[in-house]
């Protein structure tokens, strides 16, 4: 990877002398960029291009080697040209050329990669713009030049993004070590360049353009390794799947919730446009991560400290009142009519020294953790002086009381802001034009400071070690069910392996026949709850297969006949295994934990309020398996009702311990079956007082259909 990255030799397959041709495009990229190592153009026809010799074939060159190869010929000829390089042992293939599997063209694209990693090689495309790399200073592509040079790498799926940005980088002062374009990621993709990224020492922030992941755990693992701030852009969040879903999970596991389960676990911060990825990644790329809570605003105008106010509840940092003994020294430094509270407002004709002094006591503080210094431009101040004396009071403030705070801005007026702002930026001090991106930004500085923390008391992945036993039963379950030709499990073919994998279940007995169920209730013990067992019937409860509190053998016999006639008349050629006979468990908070299989990362739990009415609601939130149970824990206050398990109205709190025990041990069924559970529900999911623990009162698995599939009938031209 270092030799694509970071190359010393660049051969450009296809080089021409031709103006306007990509292979003429990439050799002058290189020249204009003062590219540091060797530029070697291949053309089976012209001797020199562009005052370099020209190969008629990568295995003419006459130096040892070559370290990447950047493909500008046409689709067919690139294999071919892959076959010479790959002799040459030719290390990195950088491949411009588009065809391939974006238009339906995957054979070309999958022999490319055999030939190249048969070799040692990797394929960094096809379907790109090429390679900008400002380490070396190569702008092997046919962008217009090198990005704007700074820390922050950009990598993204589509090229005209790239291009687009490469422009921008210059308008915003927006810092770049690399831009890097994936394309159809045949071979390398975001987990790779992360994985490159995390050691490269040009990069302190990593910004992601994704559109889709092949490997959604790889790319997991990768980020979870990366100490860097990540900030990743998804498109294409509309949910999948749900139509065919039989489960409350699968109905509810739109892409986009999984993908945001992803990059909570991984650490990846997610922006939600591509404003927000330029602001998150150009501010984590200058300044420190926030380690607290408290940001303290400096401003010389009212109205843009009360907007500031507003951006930073949005941004997840609300403002906290200054304490007394910081507010009595930043007092010192305003007129009698300013506030030193929380925005802190040094008025418009304090001048530079008013900023320079609230900002060196502001960051010598020990209550404040990041600092957001507003400036409106007035007719007094000039906006270049005041850009001086921020950059001084944050330089003399370094290394003062332990870790680094960071420090970001925002300029509101004319050119002269402009510049100033530019100024501040050439110094890694982020300046932003509105108070919004500014406590955005803010808000994403502490975010990284809390995934910091938490990276230093991560417990290992795995979260149980006992269960093969488990495993063994839930398989030999899963194929009695497949033998009888079903996909679905009944309950107590659900209650098997749940209680397997050592989840809290009520008592419960399969009866066949009506004096059965009356044996049964009194060995269980009154009341008891019955419902229907059938494998046609998943949702029991919509067509009256749910009988509950039957206190005495009355009340067994007429719910034993009620249920049976209800579900014939539901679905009249239902196969009725019986009625299940069940341990009435006391009342307690319903939740719902479930499972799906996601097609990018694989099994999921779902965590949400339970009930009959969680598709409604929509209240829940997502992890991919397999998680301990501190990451249940923490992933159970993302939903809006979460007070409810906390203790509202005078109730006491619930056992969200025991709860969470319940939804790793999920997560471990789904890791271990996920070759054969398509999804699972726990709906509901009875959650007790503190210490008293939980019950699944209700469960259904659906498994994968491993039917195989026809192949479609081929059709003529």
């Amino acid at each position: 990877m270092d030799r694509i990255f970071n190359p010393k030799s660049i051969a450009i397959i296809g080089a021409s002398s031709r103006a306007g041709s990509i292979g003429n495009m990439v050799v002058q990229n290189l020249i204009d960029s003062k590219y540091t190592g060797k530029i070697i153009p291949i053309n089976p026809t012209a001797p020199e291009i562009l005052g370099f010799r020209a190969f008629k074939t990568v295995n003419d060159v006459t130096d040892d080697e070559v370290d990447l190869a950047v493909y500008a010929v046409p689709e067919k000829f690139v294999v071919g040209a892959a076959r010479d390089c790959s002799k040459k042992r030719v290390a990195g293939h950088v491949v411009i050329t588009s065809g391939f599997s974006e238009v339906g063209n995957h054979g070309p694209e999958r022999e490319l990669v055999e030939v190249v990693r048969a070799s040692g090689g990797r394929v960094l495309g096809p379907n790109i713009v090429g390679l900008l790399v400002n380490g070396c200073n190569a702008n092997a592509s046919f962008a217009p030049y090198l990005p704007y040079r700074g820390s922050t790498a950009l990598v993204s799926q589509s090229g005209a993004l790239i291009i687009a940005l490469d422009g921008t980088t210059y308008l915003r002062h927006f810092g770049c070590s690399s831009m890097i374009s994936l394309g159809n990621m045949s071979d390398i993709n975001f987990a790779d360049v992360i994985r490159y990224l995390t050691h490269d020492p040009t990069t302190k922030c990593i910004g992601l353009y994704i559109e889709g992941l092949h490997d959604g755990r790889a790319f997991i693992e990768a980020a979870s390794a990366c100490e860097k701030p990540i900030v990743a852009l998804k498109s294409g969040v509309s949910a999948h799947g749900a139509a065919a879903a039989a489960s409350h999970t699968g109905s509810l596991a739109g892409s986009i919730k999984v993908y945001d389960a992803a990059f909570k676990q991984a650490k990846v911060l997610r922006a939600e446009n591509l404003e927000e990825l330029l602001v998150m990644s150009q501010t984590l790329g200058m300044q420190p991560p926030m380690m607290g809570k408290n940001v303290l605003v400096i401003t010389n105008g009212g109205g843009i400290g009360v907007l500031s106010s507003d951006a930073a509840e949005v941004a997840g940092v609300p403002l906290n009142t200054a304490p007394k003994d910081l507010q009595d020294q930043l007092y010192k430094c305003m007129p009698s009519f300013g506030s030193p509270k929380n925005p802190v407002d040094i008025t418009g004709g304090t001048g530079a020294k008013g900023y320079e002094d609230s900002i060196a006591i502001a960051l010598r503080h020990e209550w404040v953790h990041g600092l957001a210094v507003l400036y409106c431009e007035t007719g007094v101040t000039n906006p270049l002086e005041i850009a001086q004396s921020i950059e001084r009071a944050v330089s003399g403030a370094k290394g003062f009381g332990g870790e680094a705070k960071p420090v970001v801005c925002c300029f509101v007026g004319g050119q002269r802001s402009v510049d100033a702002a530019f100024y501040l930026m050439d110094k890694s001090i982020p300046v932003f034009t509105e108070p919004k991106s500014t406590m955005s930004a803010i808000g994403a500085l502490r975010r990284h400071g809390i995934n910091v923390a938490l990276r230093k008391v991560d417990t290992p992945f795995v979260p149980f070690s006992d269960t093969t036993a488990s495993k063994q039963r839930a398989i030999e379950v899963i194929s009695s069910v497949r033998a009888a030709g079903r996909l679905g499990l009944t309950e107590p073919e659900s209650y098997e392996i749940f209680t397997a994998y050592h989840l809290p279940m009520p008592k419960e007995v399969l009866a066949k026949t009506e004096d059965q169920a009356v044996e049964f209730a009194h060995k269980i013990g009154f009341p008891v709850v019955m419902k229907i067992v059938s494998p046609q019937i998943l949702h029991k409860s919509d067509i009256g297969g749910v009988k509950v509190n039957i206190k005495d053998d009355a009340g067994v016999r007429a719910a034993f006949n009620t249920i049976k006639q209800n579900a014939l008349k539901a679905k009249s050629d239902a196969e009725i295994h019986g009625i299940l006979v069940c341990e009435m468990a006391s009342w307690g908070k319903e939740v719902i934990v479930g499972s799906v299989n996601d097609a990018t990362f694989g099994p999921a739990v779902m965590f949400g309020m339970g009930g009959i009415f969680v598709e409604v609601l929509k209240d829940v939130t997502f992890r991919v398996a397999p998680f301990t149970p501190a990451v249940a824990k923490a992933m159970m206050p993302e939903i809006r009702s979460y007070p409810i398990l906390t203790g509202i109205r005078g109730e006491k709190p619930r056992d969200v311990d025991a709860l969470a025990q319940i939804i790793s041990r999920m997560s471990q069924i789904a890791a271990d079956l996920a070759n054969e559970i398509a999804e699972i529900d726990a709906n509901p999911v009875l959650v007790y007082e503190e210490g008293k623990g939980c019950c699944v009162v209700d469960a259904r698995v659906i498994l994968k259909d491993k039917t195989p599939k026809a192949a479609a009938p081929a059709h003529g031209h």
